[in-house]
């Protein structure tokens, strides 16, 4: 019998916490094809150094799906052992890296991998993506990106087989300065392109400038201004998603033509 081969990827960091990815769970929580999909397997790969925020994808999707399955996937051996103890009905623990294993190799409704390329090169985003999106059902999404230590600012790239197709802010309005402050916390396929001549980078100097504009509407609140300026970035033409029952999550999602890097 075949060795398997090594898992793909090398060890990370692994900080994790309590609610950490709570505004990507939501997200994922809405994904169409976590609806519709006849296997609700959902990947969570890179977990860090314990079980929390697996057990809580989990508990956050069951709501949508309640047959929902999450696999966590892990390339550090003591974590799959450490995380293993924690195992319940509906989540298991397997260890791997990029080329995303799974029981009986079926393959994933849904991966999510945050806060794992951050540590990795620009270069290596692409192979890493090709590398996980080939493990997707047909209709199957990667949700890759970042997010600050207390989950309060994230982005994510979401991508099918075929490539990138969206690309997500995430924001806690209520302590807002500046929509930018998401440039610390842009996923590694963009947070080096934020220079001129980018085009996140007029993305955020738009969001700023908007969101000085809007400034009045602070006395009705932070979601009312960012609801605003949402809907002005969609009245200049930037193709934005969704509608205000998203935007007053203090979510932004366009098409990843609107932000993908220059050649």
């Amino acid at each position: 019998m075949p060795r398997p081969s090594a898992p793909q990827g090398r060890i990370t960091r692994g900080t994790t916490g309590v609610n950490r990815l709570r505004r990507v769970d939501r997200w994922i929580a809405a994904l169409p094809v976590l609806r519709s999909t006849a296997d609700p397997l959902v990947v969570d790969l890179g977990y860090g150094a314990s079980a929390t925020t697996t057990l809580e994808l989990r508990d956050r999707l069951a709501a949508t799906r309640p047959d929902v399955q999450v696999v966590g996937v892990e390339i550090d051996p003591e974590r799959v052992r450490i995380a293993t103890a924690a195992a319940r009905d509906g989540v298991t623990f397997q260890l791997g890296g990029f080329e995303t294993p799974t029981p009986g190799s079926r393959r994933p409704a849904v991966i999510r991998a945050l806060n794992v390329l951050r540590q990795y090169d620009e270069s290596e985003v692409a192979a890493a993506w090709a590398t996980m999106t080939a493990r997707l059902q047909p209709d199957g999404v990667l949700v890759e990106g970042t997010c600050n230590e207390v989950g309060r600012v994230a982005s994510w790239v979401a991508l099918g087989p075929s490539g990138p197709l969206t690309f997500t802010i995430s924001l806690r309005l209520a302590s807002l300065e500046h929509p930018s402050i998401v440039a610390e916390r842009l996923p590694k396929a963009l947070i080096h392109r934020n220079v001129p001549g980018e085009r996140i980078h007029e993305l955020l100097v738009e969001l700023d400038r908007l969101w000085a504009v809007h400034a009045p509407l602070a006395v009705y609140g932070p979601t009312q201004r960012w609801i605003a300026v949402v809907d002005a970035l969609r009245t200049a033409g930037w193709p934005v998603r969704d509608g205000r029952t998203r935007w007053r999550l203090g979510e932004l999602t366009l098409d990843w033509a609107a932000v993908a890097p220059a050649l």
